[in-house]
């Protein structure tokens, strides 16, 4: 089973103290970040302490945000990962599939790839399904907001719509929605997060430890979702029995295949969701 992330939380590599506090929260996974959130004269510092941070965190997912390969630092820090062996790596500013795959050939880790460009986002799905380590697609907006000269969050609606849609065509799970920068809003933090699930994100990536509760409820079924999900699949599952492949349920909503492989999707989640929460109380 592939573990579920809900939250990542990222954490700047040259900052040990930082690392070590975003390992005690209640992240699913934590981002150790050799780019953005590393100024240029701490790269060096931050690959040096990888190791040491990764070694404090190994209850966790965790993962690596590296420099984009393009850069002046991306192949030292590959260098580095590739001997340190993190759950998977994060990699920057994503536009070539010939980048990903020879990435992909030479550290044979998983790869989630962050789309911040013009570029990249019409590249989408090519990136997606460039290799089969590739195991997620994301946006990085605001790179992706800068580079459009976009004024408002509504400017970025569609490019939301196009990375689910280009991780589901390439069969990758519902991308991780980007970082909520207002980090003393924790009501705005909520909303957006739901409105991301509505549109079909799954998970969210994160700058604080206070962020990491309400992203990890907000993508987590409820109890009246689970039996409701589970409702829909058993009665769809009789429905079969009788050669039927559609029905009104007891309130005349219409059920057929479409809505209950939505339902069961939901159910499965509560069961991941469960398994790890018992693997982590043990």
């Amino acid at each position: 089973m592939n573990r579920l992330i809900r939250s990542w939380l990222y954490c700047p590599a040259h900052q040990l103290d930082i690392v070590h506090k975003a390992a005690a929260s209640r992240a699913d996974a934590i981002v150790i970040d050799l780019e953005d959130a590393v100024p240029p004269s701490a790269k060096m510092l931050g690959r040096a302490n990888l190791a040491a941070a990764l070694a404090g965190a190994s209850a966790l997912q965790r993962w690596v945000r590296v420099n984009s390969a393009d850069s002046p630092w991306g192949q030292a820090d590959l260098d580095v990962v590739k001997e340190v062996r993190p759950d998977g790596i994060r990699l920057a500013k994503c536009e070539s599939v010939a980048t990903v795959q020879r990435i992909a050939e030479t550290v044979g880790l998983p790869l989630a790839l962050i789309i911040e460009t013009p570029l990249g986002m019409e590249r989408a799905f090519e990136l997606a399904s460039a290799h089969p380590l590739v195991t997620g697609i994301s946006l990085g907006e605001a790179d992706l907001r800068s580079n459009l000269r976009v004024d408002s969050d509504d400017g970025l609606t569609w490019a939301r719509g196009r990375i689910v849609n280009a991780a589901r065509a390439a069969g990758l799970p519902s991308p991780a929605q980007s970082v909520y920068t207002r980090v003393a809003d924790l009501e705005g933090l909520r909303s957006s997060t739901e409105t991301a699930r509505a549109a079909g994100f799954f998970g969210r990536s994160v700058i604080h430890p206070k962020q990491v509760d309400i992203v990890n409820d907000v993508f987590t079924p409820t109890d009246e979702d689970v039996a409701s999900a589970q409702h829909i699949v058993d009665l769809l599952a009789n429905a079969y029995r009788l050669e039927k492949s559609a029905l009104l349920d007891e309130s005349g909503a219409f059920i057929d295949p479409a809505v209950a492989d939505r339902a069961a999707f939901i159910v499965q989640l509560h069961h991941q969701l469960h398994k790890i929460v018992e693997m982590e109380d043990r």
